[in-house]
């Protein structure tokens, strides 16, 4: 079976088919999504977007974070952009990318549209997501490495399958948008550091509406614009892998996703575990320190290495300055601890030179391992691994808590609603999208 023939079966497997455990996580990803949106709506690149949204004219079918409804493309456009301004959603290592940014933007504005219910925006969503996570496999990293972000490329198509299938595309139609959508997905990790980088999250959900609906309308396209000749894989990747997408249908890759417990790069956040679960640093403070000693993959040296921030957002990218805020205890769940002045934190400043950072390739993406030694000589091994499973109500409660901490109680009444998302609709959810204004 080609990878396109199997994308296709996978969108369609009816919802006893969907994995139970990666149905769960996708509820969790919704509410966090929702979540990052509702923090994201002041953002500077989510105005912007809004103010286009008012200046386009057409019919409001979907609800837009902190704005009116607006057409469904262009709802998705505001909401992909917006919820990932932050950049404190989820995401999958093996897709390389972000998935609820642009997966859930597509399916809640196409669900509202249709008049969908909430479980039917959830079971569309887990369907992209697991499409985006087998296309990002096949491209490998060699894709990412070169300068595609996968969020917008691999995740546009996840878009599209997810808003396929609640627009109610047969096959031949889903083969199409797959195809309309090889030819529109789009996005450089050149946009790192500007509003670019959750414009290509929202251009990824806006391409997923564009290309279900004009393929439901009858616009065809290349027979395989994923892996035929020319296709999208051909030209975007060196390394290609299509067995890599192959996985069954019943397999869900989505059960690997990973969620932000802390407003800052994902990279860092295993040493922060690291540090937050040594029970023998438990009532230390800074000053009882002489050294901590960071093994970490080096690909994270070149992400998440900034010796001396200069302003709150490196701060999010540097090892020294968030290991000092990990042992004294700061709020790194709450995006608002990042700013400028903390840059100047004589404590910090001082306890960043007592850390040294090296790259060990035997060391995963998601893990880390450290020595921190003490006055007196005592040396500590801390470490943590990101592959290790919360169960789920630890989970739930830690993103709650997160809700809470970037919301407040808004926060709260999003979380509410995990229990009677089964009762609810699309335009429910959505209307939550509006109150955040």
């Amino acid at each position: 079976m080609v990878l396109i023939d199997h994308l296709i079966e996978l969108a369609a497997l009816p919802a006893e088919k969907l994995s139970v455990r990666a149905l769960i996580l996708a509820r969790f990803s919704l509410l966090d999504w929702m979540t990052c949106g509702i923090a994201g709506v002041n953002e500077p690149v989510a105005e912007k977007l809004r103010m286009l949204a008012e200046q386009e004219v057409g019919r409001g079918a979907a609800s837009v974070f902190g704005g009116d409804a607006a057409p469904a493309r262009m709802a998705a456009l505001v909401n992909g952009a917006t919820s990932h301004a932050l950049d404190y959603d989820d995401t999958h290592f093996g897709h390389v990318g972000h998935l609820s940014v642009g997966i859930y933007s597509a399916a809640l504005a196409a669900g509202e549209e249709v008049d969908a219910s909430a479980t039917e925006v959830v079971n569309a969503f887990l369907v992209g997501a697991e499409a985006a996570i087998r296309i990002g496999l096949v491209l490998g990293r060699a894709h990412y490495d070169i300068g595609f972000h996968q969020t917008a490329t691999a995740g546009a198509f996840g878009a599209t399958l997810a808003a396929g299938r609640l627009y109610g595309l047969n096959a031949q139609e889903m083969r199409y948008a797959i195809g309309l959508c090889a030819t529109r997905a789009s996005g450089l990790k050149s946009q790192f550091g500007t509003m670019g980088k959750p414009y290509n999250a929202g251009s990824a959900a806006s391409n997923g509406i564009e290309c279900a609906k004009l393929a439901k309308l009858g616009m065809t396209s290349a027979d395989d614009g994923l892996l035929g000749q020319q296709s999208f894989v051909e030209t975007h990747t060196s390394l290609a892998d299509p067995g890599a997408g192959l996985a069954k249908p019943q397999t869900f890759l989505f059960e690997d996703n990973k969620y932000k417990l802390h407003a800052c790069c994902h990279g860092t956040h295993a040493m922060i575990g690291a540090l937050l679960g040594a029970k023998e640093l438990e009532g230390r403070v800074l000053d009882d320190v002489v050294s901590f000693t960071l093994r970490t993959n080096p690909r994270w040296l070149r992400v998440c290495d900034i010796k001396r921030p200069r302003t709150g957002l490196e701060v999010k990218f540097s090892y020294n300055w968030l290991a000092g805020m990990a042992m004294r205890g700061d709020r790194t769940v709450d995006d608002r601890t990042y700013t400028d002045a903390l840059t100047n934190d004589a404590e910090l400043a001082v306890f960043a030179d007592r850390i040294r950072v090296t790259g060990d390739d035997a060391v995963t993406d998601l893990q880390a391992i450290g020595i921190v030694t003490l006055k007196g000589g005592t040396e500590i091994v801390v470490s943590y691994d990101l592959t290790e499973p919360l169960p789920d109500d630890i989970l739930a409660e830690k993103l709650r808590e997160k809700s809470v901490a970037a919301i407040g109680e808004t926060g709260q009444t999003i979380w509410n609603t995990l229990s009677r998302l089964a009762t609810m609709s699309a335009r429910d959810l959505g209307e939550l999208l509006r109150r955040a204004g």
